[in-house]
């Protein structure tokens, strides 16, 4: 016969370890971000040239582990990096309905204004950026607040759209997809999200290297040659990571696509684990994360 006090005791330390592991996902892990760092050539990359990318994603500001005191922290510790360029990959905004006692959009865009990069600062919205706004929602179309809230502190907002810019490594070409679930109940015959490639790619008009934000990391299997790097976030690499593995990653291709440096036919994909928290206000083996991505 088993003996009761063992049983108890095992027990007893299921249900602490529990409680233990309960605290750490909710309290400590999703307090913390570190900087993960990359370095590859991608294709078209100029020989001997290097460019350093900071990279923030999905902040979800609002959220319980997410007061602007910590945008702010954030916003040094990037800085401290000295990149070329500062890429913000979308969803600024927590992941619920608005409360009285949010933010005001212009406090925390006040913060990611102080980022500094050589070559500038650029962002792309993901879907809590439009699913949080009931105007956007209604009419079907943008600019969405936080847009607004971004340019009006000297940040461009890429949306199906590219840029050529000269840098020290070279020209190249920044785009920005549009959110690929922009729209939480689309009417008949209208999509769920405003992104389109083919337009965003159209002004490419050289052989400069294409570095692509796109908030969902989706797109990138169908993602042309022509694009060297594609760069996401929106998995939070599942929030919870067991193993290299994530019961639960919203994508449509599950754990294919829901973190890290992805290479499929000579093509990559980078997909940051973010910042915040969504959904469920815990993480647990995909701490937060700022990516240093040297070129070259």
């Amino acid at each position: 016969m088993l003996d009761r006090r063992r049983v108890l005791q095992t027990l007893a330390g299921l249900f602490l370890s529990a409680i233990g592991l309960g605290s750490y996902a909710y309290a400590w892990e999703p307090t913390r971000q570190g900087v993960t760092r990359y370095r590859l050539k991608p294709a078209r990359w100029p020989q001997g040239e290097t460019l350093r990318l900071a990279v923030i994603s999905d902040l979800h500001v609002g959220g319980p582990h997410m007061p602007v005191s910590r945008v702010r922290a954030i916003v040094d510790q990037t800085n401290l990096l000295q990149p070329d360029l500062t890429l913000l990959l979308g969803d600024f905004i927590a992941s619920r309905p608005k409360r009285p006692d949010d933010p005001p959009e212009a406090a925390w865009a006040a913060e990611l204004a102080r980022l500094r990069a050589t070559h500038g600062r650029f962002a792309i919205l993901g879907n809590h950026d439009w699913w949080h706004d009931a105007r956007a929602q209604r009419d079907y179309r943008g600019p969405t607040e936080v847009r607004l809230a971004l340019e009006a502190v000297g940040i461009p907002v890429l949306e199906n759209d590219a840029r050529r810019l000269d840098t020290k490594a070279g020209p190249l070409w920044l785009a920005g997809l549009g959110d690929q679930l922009a729209f939480l109940r689309p009417r008949r015959g209208q999509r769920r999200g405003i992104h389109d490639l083919a337009a965003t790619l159209a002004g490419i008009d050289d052989d400069a290297p294409v570095i692509l934000m796109a908030h969902e990391p989706d797109v990138f299997a169908r993602m042309p040659a022509r694009v060297s790097l594609t760069l996401s976030g929106h998995t939070h690499g599942g929030q919870v990571r067991i193993l290299g593995w994530s019961p639960i990653v919203p994508s449509h291709y599950g754990n294919r696509y829901a973190y890290g440096h992805v290479v499929e036919n000579d093509r990559d994909l980078i997909v940051s684990a973010g910042l915040g928290t969504s959904k469920l206000p815990l993480r647990f083996g995909a701490p937060p994360e700022i990516l240093l991505i040297e070129l070259g």
